[in-house]
C-alpha cells in the first residue's frame, strides 16, 4: 500500500502546477557528491519509488554518485542507494538549497521539484518545475534585475517561445533543456524581482509563431553593435523573421565597443594553417593584418577566401565577429562592436527601446518582423482536430 501511495505521490507532485518543464542543472561540472537542504518548506524524499522520509527545517539529504546508481545520506546516515532519488515539494512553489561539494560550486535555490540520478560523467540533478517558474529564473539569469517592466515582458515571451520549441533538445540525457547558454541561462530560482514575476504573469502563455504556425527560433543576444545578423551566417540555416536590420537603440551601451590585441604570429598563423591563406599572393600578403568592417560581414576579407568570421571569433575568443583590424607593431589591433552572434533580439538595444517607452509588442516586432505574438492555449484550442459526430 505504501508502494502505490508513493507512487501516485510522485505523479501527482510533478503535475501539482501544470505544463512543466525538465531543466538539467550544473550542466558545467561533473557532480560527484551533492547536498540537498531545506530552505523555505518541507519536502518528501523518495528512493525509486518508496518514500523514505521528510526533509524537515535545518535538515538535509547528500547524493554521491555509486557507478551506475547514486547512495543516499540523510545528515549522517547512511540509507542507502537507488537508481533514482526524488524530492518532491510538500506545497506548491516550495525551494530547495543545492550546494555542490565536489567540485565546490557556489549554492543555488531552485524551485518545484528535484530529480538525481547517475549520468555519464556524474550525478545528473533535474529540476521539474512549473514553465512559468522557468521563465523567471530565466529572465532574471539572462537580463538581470533593474530593468523596464516592458522589456522583462519581450525576454519571458521569446524565453517561453524558445524553451517549448526546443523543449526535448537534451531528452537522450534525459531532461528537456540544460542551465547552460546553449540552451538558456538558468542559475536560480527567481529571487530579486516581483517586475519581472508580474512580466511573466502578464505574458502567460504568450509566444512568437513564424508565418507557418511554427514556434519562431527566438534567438537573443548582449548587444548587435549596432546591426543585427543573419543566421545563415553563424548556422546555416535562413529564417525570414530573422532579417539583418540596423539597430541604433544599443550603439551606445556599456558593450557596444570592444578592442584586443592578438600577436602577429598567432594570427597569421592559424589563417594559413588553418584556410590556407595565399601569403605568397603580392595583394593578399598585404591585407592579412588588415581588414574594415563597416556593416556585418561573413568572411574576412574577401568571401574567395573562405574564411568565416565566426571561426575566428571561436578561435581567439572574441566577443563578436563584427571587428575591423589593422596592424599595430608586433600585434594585431582588432576594434570590435557588439557581444554574441548577433542574431535575434538585441537585449541592450531592447532594455533601451523600454526605457523610451517602447511597448513589448514594439519591441518584439522590431528584431522579429513578421513573428505573430499568440496565446499558446487558445491556439491549441482552437487549432485541436476536428471530432466528427456519431
Amino acid at each position: 500500500m505504501k508502494w502505490v501511495f508513493s507512487t501516485i505521490f510522485i505523479i501527482f507532485g510533478f503535475c501539482l502546477t501544470g505544463q512543466q518543464l525538465r531543466i538539467g542543472l550544473f550542466r558545467d561540472y561533473n557532480i560527484n557528491r551533492v547536498t540537498l537542504s531545506y530552505n523555505d518548506a518541507p519536502y518528501y524524499v523518495y528512493g525509486d519509488s518508496l518514500l523514505l522520509d521528510t526533509i524537515l527545517k535545518n535538515e538535509y539529504v547528500e547524493v554521491l554518485k555509486l557507478g551506475k546508481r547514486i547512495f543516499l545520506k540523510k545528515g549522517v546516515e547512511d540509507i542507502g542507494d537507488f537508481e533514482r532519488v526524488y524530492l518532491v515539494q510538500d506545497s506548491v512553489g516550495s525551494s530547495l538549497i543545492i550546494n555542490c561539494k565536489d567540485p565546490s560550486v557556489k549554492q543555488r535555490k531552485y524551485q518545484d521539484d528535484i530529480e538525481l540520478f547517475s549520468g555519464e560523467s556524474g550525478v545528473s540533478i533535474v529540476n521539474n518545475v512549473d514553465i512559468d517558474r522557468y521563465v523567471a529564473g530565466v529572465v532574471e539569469s539572462e537580463g538581470g534585475v533593474g530593468w523596464n517592466i516592458e522589456y522583462y515582458k519581450v525576454q519571458a515571451i521569446i524565453s517561453r517561445s524558445y524553451a517549448l520549441k526546443y523543449k526535448e533538445k537534451h531528452a537522450k540525457e534525459g531532461f528537456s533543456l540544460c542551465d547552460r547558454v546553449h540552451c538558456q541561462a538558468y542559475l536560480n530560482m527567481l529571487r530579486y524581482s516581483t517586475t519581472i514575476d508580474s512580466a511573466v504573469q502578464l505574458t502567460k502563455n504568450q509566444v512568437l509563431l513564424d508565418q507557418k504556425d511554427y514556434l519562431i527560433d527566438a534567438y537573443f543576444h548582449a548587444n548587435c553593435g549596432g546591426q543585427t545578423f543573419e543566421p545563415q551566417y553563424i548556422w546555416n540555416s535562413s529564417l525570414p523573421y530573422l532579417t539583418s536590420r540596423i539597430d541604433t537603440f544599443c550603439i551606445y551601451t556599456k558593450q557596444a565597443q570592444w578592442e584586443k590585441r592578438i600577436p602577429k604570429n598567432e594570427w597569421s598563423n592559424f589563417l594559413i594553417k588553418k584556410y590556407n591563406y595565399p601569403i605568397n599572393d603580392s595583394l593578399f600578403n598585404s591585407l592579412i593584418y588588415n581588414f574594415n568592417q563597416t556593416s556585418r560581414k561573413a568572411f574576412y576579407i574577401d568571401p574567395v577566401l573562405g574564411i568565416p568570421l565566426r571561426d575566428i571569433r571561436d578561435q581567439f575568443s572574441l566577443k563578436s565577429t563584427f571587428f575591423s583590424c589593422q596592424p599595430d607593431g608586433e600585434d594585431v589591433l582588432l576594434t570590435g562592436r557588439g557581444y554574441g552572434h548577433g542574431v535575434g533580439l538585441c537585449q541592450e538595444g531592447a532594455m533601451k527601446m523600454a526605457k523610451l517607452g517602447f511597448k513589448s509588442n514594439d519591441i518584439l516586432q522590431f528584431y522579429f518582423p513578421g513573428a505573430q505574438l499568440i496565446d499558446i492555449q487558445r491556439y491549441r484550442y482552437y487549432n485541436q482536430p476536428k471530432i466528427e459526430p456519431f
